[in-house]
């Protein structure tokens, strides 16, 4: 796949999940905005309520206490209107004295209707009455009412109570504090746990006691609830798993690009790889060939001299391709878990010693030098000696491919003890150095550093991979530290055997 193709793949993934989470989040804010807005309007309503009560009690009140004397003077009033038992009285005379006239005279109807139209004239005057009375009475409430204490007028556990119970009513069945202020702010009295400052935004709400009173004698109600946010935010917790699915969908999408990405570059390295293992056995193999065709010449056999000549070139070229079969065969250890080793407790000096002692002529081939300073008193590791030795002369022999053509080549071998009961190995060269953005890929398989303008360094790419893998293996740790056109130190620091 083109990198083009990849990139075009990342941006369109890109922006997908954007949108993605784009309209999830604001899905949820309009929901959390609703929900807010639900229970502010049932705190609404539930003060509300509590205040109308409130007035409801405290116009019973005042009824309860004039209702009698009202209830008297109604009745007082009604019985001066009506005839008395006096007014109605009837006479029978002795049959003796009998005196028939005609009931209409007798009886005198028309003045019995009189009567009974000045009654109903008499009682619609007293209701009348009564009921400016009342209005009176009202009217005194009204007027009256504010003069008492707001504590006598709204109880606390009253109020606590009413609170309670609307707001179970509007289904805000979670805990509140309240509080009864003044016009002026000063708080008259308020639940135990009442706090303003931890109300926290958008989570007071007020309410007017009594809003006939006069201004100045105006008393309000605050109410706030510490777990509004639990109770708005446990509307949204659904909303949860999809945030986490689409996280872990954004991440194995960054991790496949990633992987994209690393697995192109290392195709690259490997086309790499495979041209330069074909031109690296392509010499020796043609060094061979061309020695093998010298001694079919008869010429050539009957010469000692030209005898011992090929036979140098034959032996050193094969040394050569064994030492690329070699390379070669190390990359199979990338592809293992875990490298076969073979642990054994060896003297690190003593092995640096030879080391040193073996490559020092090649190092004087080129005109260099090499010095060792193995000071460390404790250097006994355990480790896979094949393996420990490939490593330090892997890091001798990059220190001669990468050394300055303007300046003699010098090398210096290094231990020391450190603390922690560890052992130290400096491998120092004041070579052409590595650019600072190169330190972070030295140790990646088939990376290679680029030399400019030289083409005479060859390689793979496996050496320090290869040196970083083994020293991992060994429970050590590996670091580089370099400087453009200075030289390059590598620093392996190994764990001492517990012995």
């Amino acid at each position: 796949m083109k990198k083009a193709t990849i990139w075009f793949l990342t941006i369109i993934m890109a922006l997908t999940f954007c949108g993605l989470l784009y309209l999830q989040i604001m899905y949820m804010k309009n929901i959390i905005r609703m929900r807010d807005d639900q229970f502010s309007e049932g705190v609404r309503r539930s003060l509300y309520s509590v205040s109308t009560t409130l007035e409801q009690d405290e116009t019973r009140h005042f009824l309860e206490e004039d209702a009698a004397a009202i209830e008297q003077s109604i009745y007082s009033q009604l019985d001066a209107s009506l005839p008395g038992k006096d007014a109605l009285k009837y006479s029978f005379p002795k049959a003796d004295n009998l005196d028939v006239k005609p009931l209409t005279e007798r009886s005198g109807s028309k003045v019995n209707k009189d009567r009974y139209r000045n009654m109903q004239e008499n009682i619609r005057g007293q209701y009348l009455y009564q009921k400016g009375l009342l209005n009176e009475v009202i009217l005194n409430i009204l007027s009256q009412s504010s003069n008492r204490p707001i504590v006598e007028r709204a109880d606390s556990a009253t109020v606590a109570g009413y609170l309670h119970s609307e707001f179970e009513n509007n289904g805000l069945n979670l805990p509140f504090e309240f509080a009864v202020v003044n016009r002026s702010g000063r708080v008259i009295y308020s639940s135990s746990g009442y706090e303003a400052n931890h109300a926290g935004k958008n989570n007071m709400f007020v309410q007017t006691l009594f809003p006939n009173d006069p201004v100045s004698k105006m008393n309000y109600i605050k109410v706030y609830f510490p777990t509004k946010k639990d109770y708005i935010f446990s509307s949204v917790k659904f909303m949860i798993p999809s945030f986490i699915f689409t996280f872990i969908l954004l991440v194995i999408f960054l991790y496949t690009i990633i992987i994209a990405f690393k697995q192109k570059r290392l195709t690259e390295m490997k086309n790499d790889f495979i041209n330069n293992m074909t031109h690296e056995f392509k010499t020796p193999i043609s060094s061979i060939s061309l020695a093998a065709q010298m001694l079919n010449d008869d010429s050539v056999r009957k010469s000692p001299t030209m005898m011992q000549h090929i036979a140098t070139v034959i032996n050193d070229e094969t040394k050569r391709l064994r030492f690329q079969v070699e390379k070669v065969l190390q990359m199979s250890m990338f592809d293992r878990q875990k490298a076969t080793l073979r642990l054994q407790e060896i003297d690190a000096n003593k092995a640096i010693a030879n080391i040193v002692s073996t490559f020092k002529l090649k190092v004087e081939s080129y005109g260099g030098k090499i010095e060792s300073d193995l000071a460390a008193y404790d250097a006994i590791v355990e480790v896979d000696e094949m393996h420990f030795t490939n490593v330090i002369f892997n890091l001798l022999d990059n220190a001669v491919k990468y050394r300055r053509e303007d300046e003699p080549l010098m090398l210096k071998v290094a231990t020391a003890d450190i603390s922690g009961n560890r052992f130290e190995i400096r491998i120092s060269d004041n070579g052409i150095g590595i650019k600072r953005d190169d330190l972070k890929k030295i140790f990646e398989k088939f990376y290679r550093v680029s030399t400019g303008n030289r083409h005479d360094v060859k390689g793979f790419g496996l050496g320090l991979a290869y040196v970083h893998k083994m020293v991992t293996e060994l429970k050590g740790d590996i670091r580089v530290e370099s400087e453009l056109g200075i030289g390059t130190t590598f620093i392996i620091i190994l764990p001492l055997t517990k012995n």
